[in-house]
Formats: C-alpha cells, structure tokens, sequence
C-alpha cells in the first residue's frame, strides 16, 4: 500500500458561507498561511481556488459558475510557494469555463481539476445565509479539449468524480488516445445538489469497486459527521484522502477547527493509528505521477 497522499483544501466561501475561520478570498496573505501551516502539518498536495467569485444568475450559455480574477490567482499561488517544501499545486474550481482554465495552464500548476459529470451543486450549511449554486453540463467534446490542453501543457489533470458516469466518461477521454498515465480520481460524497452521492461505507465500496482501471483514487466528504467515518475507511482501503474547510471546517468532535492544520493533524494521527505513513513530497509526486 502507498503512503498516503493528504490533499488540503482551505477556500470555504462558497461551500460554508459565513465560516468564520475563513479570510476574505481576497486576503491572499492568510490564505495563502492556511495552505503552509498545513504542508507543515503533513498536507502534500494543496488545492487552491485562487480568487473567485460566484456568478449571481445563470447566463446565456446555460451555465452559473466561478468568473476567475487572475492576477489573484497568480497571487496566491507564488504566496504558497513559498512554503519551500515543494507541495503538489492543484488549481480547483473544476467547473470553471474552459478558456479561464486553459489560461491559468500559464502558471504551471503541476494539475488541475475538471468535473468529468453534470456540475449541480446547493451549499446552505447555514440558513442565515442565502443558498451559493452551481450548475454546468460538460459535454465529452469539452472534456477531450480540457485534456488535450493540460497534456500539451504538461499539467496532470484530476478527475473530479461525483457519481460512476464519471467513470465511463474517463474511459471515453482514453479511448481517444489521452490520458495514458496512470489517472488521478477524486470521488466526492455528500456534496448537495443534483450530483449527489450518498456519504456512506457501501457508496465508497460501490465507486472504489467500480474505479476504472490504473486510477488512483482519492476521497473528500462534504458532510461533518460522515466525513470523519468514511476517510478512515479509504485510508484502511489505500485510497488518499482531502480535507480542509472547503469539504468540512469541523473537528470529530462537531467544534469548528482554529485552521486547516489542525484537520490535516487528524488525518495525520488517523493513519498512524492504522499503521499507513503518510507520503513526503517525493512521495506523493512519485505516486501520483507529477514530476517537478
């Protein structure tokens, strides 16, 4: 079994409005500090969001998304870098139009992320705060594309998975002659709206039993009681693992986490308890195929 890969994801503002924890998405200074301490705290792969901000209706192409703010991005990410240990770069906002995607390639993330299924997604964790949605289909001639230009910028593209049809699209990518090195799936439970997949033990089985074939797999959980009893399971089963106050601010015990180190120092002690190391720098490139 591989050392296991823990992926931090720190930008809560749209999945848990309000978190009081999280720095206005603009303050790169101290979103930027969440993603070093956790590195610090045994994180290796960091995916970021940059800065963003929510489209407020659904526009002419169907679709209500993130508009990306460059410059911000570009911030952010030298920011992190700073870290020095070299952390695996995942740019997220997987629902993100294309042209903005292909762009960001120009900062030279070592991956990116991409929903390879229907974009459907409610967050209303709180009431006091009006529900953030999203919505966007991705066509399989889109997916083609995103994978053809990440390939031809040398950028490893993650699998964003929220339901098996994912899985079928991968393979169709494949079957166009990309995506021949071993693929980078994260499976996502618990996360509301239209793409939902229950957080549970026998819907972890069903997607890890389902996986195609020479995947690497990785889970997140969008539930703060859930979370805590699935990761233990995918840890157990070799699978890697995400957290941070993106996917769940909350500690085991339901009080909300001082930072995004102090979740990552969880899944630290869960996996030592269940005797799997945790992979280094080196490591984790090595596993998940991302070379400097």
């Amino acid at each position: 079994m591989d050392p296991l890969i823990i992926t931090v994801t720190a930008d809560s503002t749209m999945s848990y409005p309000g978190y009081k924890g999280m720095p206005a998405i603009e303050d790169t200074d101290k979103v930027a500090q969440e993603y070093i301490d956790s590195v610090n705290a045994g994180a290796t792969l960091v995916h970021h969001h940059g800065v963003h901000y929510l489209e407020d209706a659904i526009q002419a192409d169907g679709k209500k998304l993130s508009k990306i703010d460059f410059d911000g991005w570009r911030d952010l990410t030298e920011k992190i870098r700073t870290v020095g240990t070299d952390p695996i770069m995942q740019f997220g906002i997987a629902s993100a139009r294309l042209p903005e995607k292909v762009e960001l390639m120009s900062l030279r993330p070592d991956m990116m992320s991409y929903a390879f299924n229907v974009h459907d997604e409610y967050f209303q964790p709180d009431p006091a705060y009006p529900a953030n949605e999203m919505y966007s289909l991705h066509p399989r001639d889109e997916l083609v594309e995103f994978v053809t230009a990440a390939e031809a910028h040398g950028v490893k593209p993650e699998i964003e998975c929220f339901y098996t049809g994912a899985f079928w699209n991968l393979e169709y990518v494949r079957r166009q002659g990309l995506l021949k090195e071993k693929a980078w799936a994260t499976l996502f439970f618990g996360w509301a709206g239209g793409a939902w997949t229950p957080p549970t033990p026998d819907a972890l089985m069903y997607m890890v039993n389902h996986l195609p074939p020479n995947t690497n797999w990785n889970v997140s959980v969008m539930d703060p009681v859930a979370q805590w009893k699935l990761l233990p399971l995918a840890i157990a089963l070799g699978g890697h693992v995400r957290v941070g106050w993106e996917d769940n601010p909350y500690l085991p015990g339901g009080e909300a986490s001082r930072s995004n180190a102090e979740l990552v120092e969880v899944v630290v002690k869960m996996a030592q308890q269940i005797g799997r190391p945790i992979a280094n720098v080196e490591e984790a490139r090595r596993i998940a195929g991302v070379s400097r």
